[in-house]
């Protein structure tokens, strides 16, 4: 392995005779089927840490959810690019001193074709076989205006054909429930998504939402296009609802408004009074992901991605919620629990 500076991170790019044979690695596909029969596995996404304290609670968010055994966990790509150095050094740790099945992100904004592949040629270095490929946001606004780097890609599809061209590499893309903010209708999105599966992608994981019929719909939409591609695993992603707070950061990931539903249920628990009951919050939102994933998991979802922002209890507890822990086996598929939100709300 080689490295170029003292906090590890891979030379991108640099072949190293010592580097990990990436063609050992499993696929993201390969270890959702390789969970007990009938179990529904779930993974995690992570973010770079900015500094000292959140490389700590990164690090202790990863050990409690090695003991969980997630099927994969992935690491994100900030807007524009912005956190490249961190995420490739950080998802090579995960690869190199845990025994967690990582996934690098990987975007194709701000970047030249020569950068995006000194990239993957970064990962490789540590051993990272699965990539999961996006656009990406541009960097201050992701709502904002995208523009192509000049020696770039315009969009996702050829990223996918890059990557694969590399070599023994799985690629994973993302999927929009509720249709790219960008993209004209969802009709125009679903193609956008085929196109993207037929350049070589082996899965999708979808944008967070809090509608699981939008997810549902989705899926009837890509099967409908293309059956061949659409058998290809969509992964739901989720995200726990803590406080009021994380309802902007929620929709900011979504690139939507929450459902009206679930901001007045998230209301009502907050209380009328001059201070939020983050309590009674928290409890709703840890509520509103457990119903969301059973009813996920009855309807045949492939697996359960769950955003953490680096933290691991309401995360976990959700899992609880549904059966995952360190010994415990996940719901099955079809099966859901007394009490249970079936509306996903």
């Amino acid at each position: 392995m080689t490295f170029d500076n003292a906090r590890g991170l891979p030379t991108p790019g640099r072949p190293s005779p010592t580097s990990p044979d990436v063609s050992a690695t499993p696929s993201v596909v390969q270890s959702l089927g390789r969970h007990a029969d009938g179990a529904v596995p779930f993974s995690v996404e992570f973010s770079p840490p900015r500094d000292e304290a959140g490389e700590q609670r990164l690090w202790r968010a990863v050990r409690a959810f090695e003991r969980m055994h997630p099927a994969f966990v992935s690491m994100t790509y900030g807007a524009g690019g912005s956190t490249r150095d961190r995420t490739v050094r950080v998802t090579g740790e995960l690869a190199l001193q845990t025994t967690l099945l990582p996934v690098g992100h990987l975007t194709a904004v701000g970047h030249s074709v020569a950068e995006l592949r000194s990239i993957v040629g970064a990962y490789a270095d540590s051993g990272i076989s699965n990539i999961l490929v996006l656009r990406g946001d541009p960097a201050g606004d992701p709502l904002g205006e995208w523009h192509k780097h000049p020696g770039g890609v315009e969009y996702a599809e050829e990223l996918v054909r890059i990557v694969r061209d590399l070599g023994d590499f799985h690629v994973g893309v993302a999927s929009f429930p509720q249709g790219h903010h960008r993209s004209i209708d969802l009709d125009h999105d679903t193609r956008y998504l085929a196109a993207k599966l037929r350049a070589g992608a082996e899965y999708s994981i979808t944008q967070m939402f809090f509608d699981v019929d939008d997810y549902l719909r989705l899926r009837d939409r890509i099967a409908a296009l293309d059956p061949v591609e659409g058998a290809k695993p969509i992964i739901p992603e989720l995200m726990p609802i803590t406080s009021l707070r994380t309802v902007e950061r929620a929709e900011q990931l979504c690139g939507r408004p929450l459902p009206d539903r679930v901001i007045e249920r998230l209301r009502v628990a907050a209380g009328s009074g001059p201070e939020e009951d983050r309590a009674a919050v928290r409890a709703a939102g840890i509520e509103i992901a457990t119903g969301m994933g059973e009813r996920l998991i009855a309807e045949g979802a492939p697996c359960l991605h769950f955003i953490t922002l680096n933290f691991a209890k309401a995360t976990s507890e959700v899992l609880t919620n549904l059966g995952y822990g360190v010994t415990a086996s996940p719901l099955r598929a079809g099966t859901v629990t007394a009490g249970s939100q079936s509306a996903g709300a």
